[in-house]
Formats: C-alpha cells, sequence, structure tokens
C-alpha cells in the first residue's frame, strides 16, 4: 500500500499519518519527491482501514499494490509520467533522441559532436567522462577534465549533458559540474548504495538494465531510487547478454512494451550498445520506436574512425542526421512526434 500526501501537506501531517501506520504495527519509508510526497507501507497491509487513511488532513489517495516496486508500478500511477529536462519533455507523446560520442576525447572533438547533435535534430548530448571498461588497459576516460570539456560544449550549444556516473565518489564532480541526467549503467544496475545516493537528488536518472537482469530485478532498482526521492527515473534497455555472438548484446525489444504495463516511467533504448555495430544501429531504433519506446540514446562521433572507443558503433553526423530523419516519420505513423 502507498499512501500519497497532496501538494500542500504539511510535516504535522505527515507525522499524524505516519502516526496512524506505526499504531497498527506497520512501518513506513517515506519518499519527498518534487510534485509529491510518497508514503510507502511496510509489513501487513490488510491491518490498516484504506477508509480511515484516506480521510486524513494532507491524503490525497491510498492505494493498494500488491507489486514490490511501489512507487514506480502503474498501479500506484495510471497516467505516464513526464520527465523535464531543463525544459526538455521526456515521455508522453514525444520522442527524444540523446545523441553524442562514447567517451569525451578533446575540446575539438566534443565541439564537433555537439554541433552534429543539434545539426541532427537532437536535444540532449551524450558523452563518457568516466568510463567503465572490461580491460584494465582500455581508455578509462579524462574524468573532471571530460566533465569540463562537455560542459563547455553543451552549454555552448545550449543542450543538457547525459553522462556515466560510476561511484558515489564522483557525485560531488557531477554536482559541480551541473550535470543534467545521470546515467547509471548496466554493471551499476545492482549498485544499491549508488542507486541510494542518486535517489537523494532532484536530477534525472537513467538507469540502464544489467547485462543479465530481468525485468523485476529492473524495476526494484528502480524503486531504490524512487525511494529517496528521486522520482526523476528513466528505463533504459541496452541489450541482454545470450549465447549469440553475432552481435554485441541481444536487444530485448520485448521489454518496451511490458515496462509500460508495468511502469508509469518513460522507457528509452540503447541500439548502440544492444548492436554493437554502426549499421545494425538503424534496424535497431526502428524496431524500437515501433515498440513504443520514448527515446534513443544513440552513439554519433564525429569521425568514428578516429573514436578513441567503440568505434564500431558510432554513427556519423550525417548517419545520425538520416536516422533521426526516420524516427521523426515513424513517430507519425504512431500519432507521436520527434521532441
Amino acid at each position: 500500500m502507498i499512501i500519497i500526501m497532496n501538494k500542500a501537506c504539511s510535516d504535522e501531517q505527515i507525522a499524524a499519518v505516519e502516526g496512524k501506520v506505526k499504531a497498527a504495527g506497520m512501518q513506513l519509508n517515506i519518499s519527498r519527491g518534487i510534485e509529491r510526497t510518497v508514503l510507502g507501507l511496510i509489513g501487513d497491509e490488510l491491518v490498516v482501514d484504506k477508509e480511515l487513511i484516506e480521510i486524513l488532513p494532507g491524503v490525497e489517495k491510498v492505494i493498494r499494490v500488491m507489486k514490490p516496486y511501489k512507487i514506480v508500478s502503474r498501479e500506484s500511477q495510471s497516467e505516464n509520467s513526464i520527465i523535464d529536462i531543463k525544459g526538455i519533455k521526456l515521455g508522453g507523446n514525444q520522442i527524444q533522441v540523446i545523441g553524442g560520442p562514447c567517451s569525451v576525447e578533446t575540446p575539438a572533438q566534443m565541439d564537433a559532436a555537439a554541433q552534429g547533435v543539434v545539426a541532427a535534430g537532437c536535444k540532449m548530448l551524450r558523452g563518457g567522462a568516466f568510463k567503465p571498461r572490461t580491460s584494465p588497459y582500455s581508455f578509462q576516460g579524462l574524468g573532471v577534465e571530460g566533465l569540463e570539456l562537455m560542459r563547455e560544449a553543451a552549454d555552448k550549444h545550449g543542450l543538457p549533458m547525459v553522462t556515466e556516473l560510476m561511484d558515489v565518489r564522483q557525485l560531488d564532480y557531477f554536482l559541480q559540474y551541473g550535470v543534467d541526467v545521470i546515467q547509471i549503467g548496466t554493471r551499476n544496475m545492482q549498485n544499491f548504495d549508488l542507486l541510494k545516493e542518486v535517489g537523494r537528488l532532484k536530477v534525472p536518472v537513467i538507469l540502464k538494465r544489467g547485462m543479465s537482469a530481468t525485468i523485476k530485478e529492473w524495476l526494484m532498482s528502480a524503486e531504490y531510487i524512487a525511494a529517496g526521492g528521486n522520482h526523476n527515473i528513466i528505463f533504459c534497455e541496452r541489450g541482454v547478454r545470450s549465447f549469440e555472438t553475432a552481435y554485441r548484446n541481444m536487444l530485448d525489444v520485448t521489454a518496451i512494451p511490458v515496462l509500460k504495463r508495468e511502469t508509469h516511467l518513460p522507457v528509452i533504448v540503447d541500439p548502440s550498445h544492444a548492436g554493437g555495430k554502426a549499421w545494425m544501429v538503424p534496424a535497431l531504433t526502428r524496431a524500437a520506436v515501433a515498440a513504443g519506446a520514448d527515446g534513443l540514446l544513440i552513439e554519433m562521433h564525429p569521425s568514428p574512425c578516429d573514436a578513441w572507443c567503440d568505434a564500431d558503433q558510432a554513427l556519423n553526423p550525417q548517419e545520425l542526421k538520416t536516422l533521426v530523419n526516420d524516427v521523426g516519420a515513424i513517430a507519425k505513423v504512431l500519432g507521436r512526434e520527434l521532441g
């Protein structure tokens, strides 16, 4: 069961509800978001009279949620959530494309990448300052310098910046450089301490699916973030590990409609990491949009052959522009529009 308090509720009213619930022998998790405060009940919900809670001052509604992921579940909110990223809406009727290189390399590279993103019609810039790599000998990113270069390029071209957070020790730098969207990568999907930390922020979070994670596990990871008070969560399907070796990961298109049924939060797709080859990206992108994705996270490098990492899966600026046009055409057929 979750108790949704109205926007104008006071601390005293929340305390009164908490006292009522604890008197019934239950515990409470209080999640304070920007738009609403949600109280999640822990224990035997049957001992609590739903009607008696609903009449308490400050209570907007009480919902019995049988799923273990309560705040992010569709049962808790029937309408789709729309995440506001510096005035750009992700979710709802619009489809957003987030473009940019795998890693931040040089000032010239990031400036050219941001210029290409704008020319293609994308509204947000992605790039990696801290890079999780399979080999310790591979390029690990520029770190804090990368955040600085990305911030400069993003501000110059009027783009929000999206980049991956790997460790809580990096969080102060992310706040210092005003990262607009924090990405939690596949390897950290179940790094619960990290999820708790971003849950204390109000910064939107892209939560990528773990390599072999079930949808339930993925939803529970999102619940960790939401339980901390940050309800600005975006799911990102990026392919799961399978037995096949012809491509990098197996894009689970089925996950899109399943998530749409299970949660009110937006769902985007990363076709670049799924296919692992640039020539696969357009087909996977089109499939994702047709299946109902709210956005795409696509790798684009000004000169893919010169990329410092993941060169095989990066599009060039013209290829990104062509693909964004395709996304717009498919969106129109579906009664949606490109953001």
